[in-house]
């Protein structure tokens, strides 16, 4: 089966106008390359190249693979949203497709809308003992904010390093190498923000 078809379909041309950035702002977001996402997707990278320019309209099953690669539903994907004004959106402690992150050692769950994620995302954070969530430096000026629900963990952003407890929040540079590790003998809880403050780039 073909990866795409003909651009512009008769129906689908909303959506096709709003998934090519739509589709750009949530890799961006995860700070995945073409190549890296292509990976999780089972996906081309030049597939998906032409997605983001608007030169291709993705079948179902290609939309439904980038979908779950990237952690969001369709009508994140497809930029389609309910009216904030009227709506309460509500994220089930028993969706999956929430989880980010789970292993043994570290499990990070999605808790904000898709469509924050070019200004900011936030997470639920869990630490086996002795484990730690290490960050590759996001784009320039990012920040974030981590609040410990239960447990020590110790916090280090470039050559900073602070150690918190339950209860203690902190804020530190994020466009730097930086880090959160679990130092106490229990499984540690954080709700964790990133706040992207720069410029997104390619």
């Amino acid at each position: 089966m073909s990866e795409s078809n003909s651009t512009g379909a008769a129906g689908d041309n909303e959506i096709a106008i709003r998934l090519p950035e739509q589709l750009r702002k949530l890799r961006r977001a995860r700070n995945l390359s073409l190549e890296s996402l292509g990976s999780l997707a089972g996906v081309s990278r030049s597939m998906l190249s032409q997605i983001e320019r608007g030169q291709a309209n993705p079948t179902l099953a290609v939309t439904v693979r980038i979908s779950r690669a990237l952690g969001v539903s369709l009508d994140d994907i497809a930029g389609i949203y309910p009216d904030s004004a009227s709506t309460i959106e509500v994220f089930r402690a028993s969706d999956r497709s929430l989880d980010f992150r789970t292993d043994p050692d570290c499990s990070l769950r999605t808790l904000s809308p898709s469509r924050l994620w070019e200004d900011v995302e936030f997470y639920e954070l869990t630490l086996a003992p002795g484990r730690s969530l290490t960050g590759a430096p996001h784009i320039r000026g990012t920040f974030e904010f981590v609040t410990v629900e239960h447990g020590v963990v110790v916090v280090s952003s470039g050559e900073k390093t602070e150690q918190l407890g339950t209860g203690d929040s902190a804020s530190y540079p994020a466009d730097i190498v930086h880090a959160i590790e679990n130092r106490g003998k229990d499984t540690a809880t954080a709700i964790l923000v990133v706040r992207y403050l720069g410029q997104v780039t390619k």
